[in-house]
C-alpha cells in the first residue's frame, strides 16, 4: 500500500544520541525518510505536546533516519526527551532541495542548521573540493565535527569551526570567515543553513561577489502544506516554494534578513 506523505506515520524512536547537553539525535527506521534530498524536510508530531518541522537527518544504518534537536521551546523540548522506545509521528517529505554543482564547495551551517549540510555532502562527488564551515557560541556546543570529516574522507576538505567566545577552532563568528573566505578563494556554490541573521551575511558575501549560492530558511511552521500561512517570507511560502531559495531571489524579498513572524503572525523585526 502506498504511503500517504500527508497522514503522519508512527515511528519508534531506536536510538539517542548526546550530542552536546543541549542537542540530541533521535534515530528511527524508516525508509521514505531516509532517502529524502537535501533541503527536503518533515513535520514531526511530539504527542500530546506539539507538531513541528524538522529537517531529516542521515543516518549510517541502512533504512534508518534521524532528527537531530535542540532543547528550546516546548516542541523541540519534548522531542528532546523522548527515549528509546518512545514514538512520535511524522509526515512528508516536504519542500525543494538544494541544486548541487561541482568543484569548489562551500558548506556553512549553524547550529541544527547542520543537519542539511550533512545529508547535502552524501550527494557531493569524490572530485569536488568542499570546505565546511561550523558555527557554534562555545566548544560545549560543536557536533558533527568528526561525521563531517568522515563523510568527505574521499574528497579535498577543510573542515573549520569557529566559536563565538574562541573556546574551540577558530573565534569570531562564522559569518566573518565566510567574509575571509570568499574573498581569498573562488567557490563554484556556496550553501548555508542556521540563523536567519547569518545566512542573510553569508548570502549577501557569496552574491555579491557573483557566487551561486543557496540557503534553507528556517521559518515558523504550523501546517508544512502551503495552508496556515505562518512561514511566508514577503510573497513566497517556505513549506511550499523552498526551504531552499538562491541568492538572487532572496536578496529581491524584502522581508528575507530583516522581519521575521511571531506565532501569531505578527511582523517583527530581528
Amino acid at each position: 500500500m502506498q504511503r500517504n506523505h500527508n497522514h503522519p506515520t508512527i515511528v519508534t524512536i531506536e536510538k539517542v544520541i548526546d550530542e552536546t547537553p543541549t542537542v540530541r539525535t533521535l534515530v528511527f527506521s524508516d525508509e521514505v525518510m531516509s532517502n529524502i534530498l537535501p533541503g527536503q524536510f518533515a513535520m514531526v508530531w511530539i504527542p500530546g505536546i506539539n507538531e513541528l518541522p524538522m529537517s531529516v537527518m542521515i543516518s549510517e544504518e541502512s533504512g534508518k533516519a534521524a532528527f537531530t534537536v535542540r532543547r528550546h521551546g516546548p516542541a523541540s523540548t519534548g522531542l528532546f526527551n523522548v527515549k528509546v522506545g518512545g514514538q512520535i509521528g511524522i509526515r512528508g517529505p516536504y519542500g525543494n532541495s538544494f541544486d548541487i554543482k561541482k568543484g569548489k564547495l562551500l558548506l556553512v551551517g549553524g547550529g541544527t542548521g547542520l543537519v542539511p549540510m550533512m545529508r547535502l555532502l552524501t550527494f557531493v562527488k569524490s572530485t569536488d573540493d568542499v570546505t565546511v564551515l561550523i558555527g557554534a557560541k562555545s566548544k560545549d556546543e560543536v557536533f558533527f565535527e568528526d561525521l563531517t570529516n568522515s563523510l568527505l574522507k574521499n574528497n579535498p576538505h577543510k573542515v573549520i569551526v569557529s566559536t563565538d567566545d574562541g573556546s574551540y577552532g577558530q573565534k569570531g563568528l562564522v559569518t566573518d570567515l565566510v567574509e575571509k573566505l570568499v574573498d581569498e578563494t573562488h567557490f563554484d556554490a556556496v550553501y548555508t543553513c542556521g540563523p536567519e541573521i547569518m545566512m542573510y551575511k553569508i548570502v549577501h558575501s557569496a552574491h555579491s561577489r557573483g557566487i551561486f549560492v543557496q540557503a534553507s530558511l528556517e521559518r515558523m511552521m504550523k501546517c508544512g502544506v502551503g495552508i496556515c500561512g505562518s512561514c511566508c517570507v514577503g510573497e513566497d511560502l517556505v513549506c511550499k516554494d523552498g526551504t531552499v531559495f538562491d541568492g538572487q531571489h532572496l536578496f529581491s524579498n524584502k522581508e528575507f534578513g530583516y522581519f521575521h513572524r511571531n506565532k501569531a503572525g505578527v511582523l517583527e523585526n530581528y
